[in-house]
């Protein structure tokens, strides 16, 4: 399955056929999507759902932040409305979360308008990846639109992005790991937008029941496996976990693995690392410490926890929202991921990036929106609005003093792995995912052969 140069008639048929996995696989919906991620495919996010990686950093609209909007200038902002650039109309696709993030981004843009002179119309999608297959076959793409980075090779390589992330004047501030991942062939497309980590929700009311104190918090896989036996009990299960790899990929991580090499240029699918990792995984699924989301007939991890079908569950900052929209009574303790057998921590990180269209006449205009949007006092605008974490450092002491519960999700970035882009890379996570369903009575060295082959031939395309 080497990806080749595609058409944009080629690209619409292939992103419009091989959709990224949806919420009965964890992903959810801000497309609901991987990583974030996270926000590509949908335009309505339901509680009921989670992101995954490679597609959204938004998740559920959380509710429990502020849903104030975003804000316009920064001290240390570097951002000032450019003395006479040509006033012009841009377009924005985006997966929305919700009325919370499409209503922050209709002020954000309405605000570079009145500064600039230019008009924005903001548009959620009802299918990102569906709506940016047809605008690029008809040849008439949004200005902007969110990219998440699975697919970033895969438009990169049909020539429909402008590489703009090396002028930015404010590419230094953006977390390393989210640069990675929106790095293809040596050059940073776009701006990462925001983003989004994992770490381990426990039911407090579950975990005293059983006998369990502080000094029980799972530090190791071993004492994760321990406490989550302890808490399955009746009906309940310990750890729910959605089944897909923007789960399941945090332990390979923590093992010391991951998917391709640190250059990204070779698949390191079925290393050692990682198929004692996934062996771990399957150990939990048959001894009765975990199960899949879907084997509870919910939609995702966070149900799950949320209808305590499990007392432990391992989402990220979007729970906060679908928790007090959903499921008010539920009280509960965050903690970081247990790290592998040799201390390693882990974790994954979820982000999306504001894409510019190659085709787009508007390029300064553009350009200097997505420089206005970057700005730490407008991604704490949508931090308050809709519960992502801004992608710039300068902003992490303000985020962390108006959101200290989210200080877990914070410290996992510096340990956190982003997502692979090279070309079909999507279509070789979505396989994956599929596989994971039959975990329990399969054999994970054959799953990772099988995805090692495939994400080789895509690495070896781009």
């Amino acid at each position: 399955m080497s990806p080749r140069r595609m058409s944009r008639v080629a690209l619409a048929a292939t992103i419009g056929a091989v959709l990224v996995v949806s919420a009965a696989c964890g992903s959810s919906g801000t497309g609901q999507g991987t990583s974030t991620s996270s926000s590509s495919s949908s335009s309505s996010s339901q509680s009921s759902q989670s992101p995954t990686q490679s597609e959204s950093s938004t998740g559920s609209e959380t509710s429990s932040q502020s849903s104030s909007g975003t804000e316009s200038g920064s001290a240390g902002s570097s951002w000032t409305a450019p003395a006479g650039m040509p006033k012009a109309k841009l377009t924005i696709l985006f997966g929305s979360s919700g009325t919370s993030e499409t209503d922050a981004l209709k002020a954000a843009t309405a605000d570079w308008g009145k500064q600039t002179g230019s008009t924005v119309e903001v548009t959620p999608a009802s299918n990102l990846d569906q709506q940016l297959a047809q605008g690029f076959s008809s040849n008439t793409p949004p200005d902007l639109f969110y990219m998440d980075p699975s697919k970033l090779g895969t438009y990169a390589k049909a020539g429909d992005l402008w590489s703009y992330g090396d002028q930015l004047p404010n590419k230094s501030d953006f977390y390393p790991a989210l640069v990675k991942s929106f790095t293809y062939n040596g050059q940073l497309y776009c701006a990462p937008k925001d983003q989004s980590t994992l770490a381990l929700w426990i039911n407090t009311a579950d975990w005293t029941a059983a006998g369990l104190t502080d000094a029980d918090i799972p530090t190791t896989w071993d004492q994760l496996d321990a406490v989550a036996k302890k808490l399955s009990t009746g009906g309940r299960v310990g750890l729910a976990l959605s089944p897909t790899r923007d789960r399941v990929d945090a332990f390979f991580v923590q093992n010391g693995g991951y998917l391709v090499n640190d250059a990204g240029t070779a698949a390191t699918v079925n290393s050692e690392q990682n198929i004692a990792a996934l062996t771990f995984v399957k150990k939990m699924l048959t001894d009765g410490a975990m199960k899949w989301s879907s084997d509870l007939n919910t939609g995702w991890g966070g149900e799950a926890f949320g209808t305590n079908k499990s007392a432990m569950t391992i989402e990220g900052p979007w729970m906060f929202g679908a928790l007090k929209s959903d499921y008010p009574n539920i009280k509960y303790k965050i903690v970081p991921l247990p790290a592998g057998p040799t201390g390693t921590k882990g974790t994954l990180v979820f982000t999306n990036c504001w894409a510019i269209s190659a085709a787009s006449k508007n390029h300064d205009q553009a350009l200097n929106l997505v420089e206005y949007l970057t700005q730490p006092s407008v991604e704490m605008g949508f931090a308050k609005a809709f519960g992502v974490i801004p992608s710039v450092q300068s902003a992490q002491a303000e985020y962390l003093q108006q959101f200290p519960d989210n200080k877990v999700f914070v410290d996992g970035i510096a340990y956190a792995k982003g997502v692979v882009s090279a070309p079909g890379v999507a279509q070789v996570l979505a396989d994956f995912d599929s596989q994971l369903g039959s975990l329990a009575t399969g054999d994970p060295k054959t799953i990772l052969n099988s995805v090692q082959t495939n994400m080789q031939s895509a690495l070896g395309g781009s």
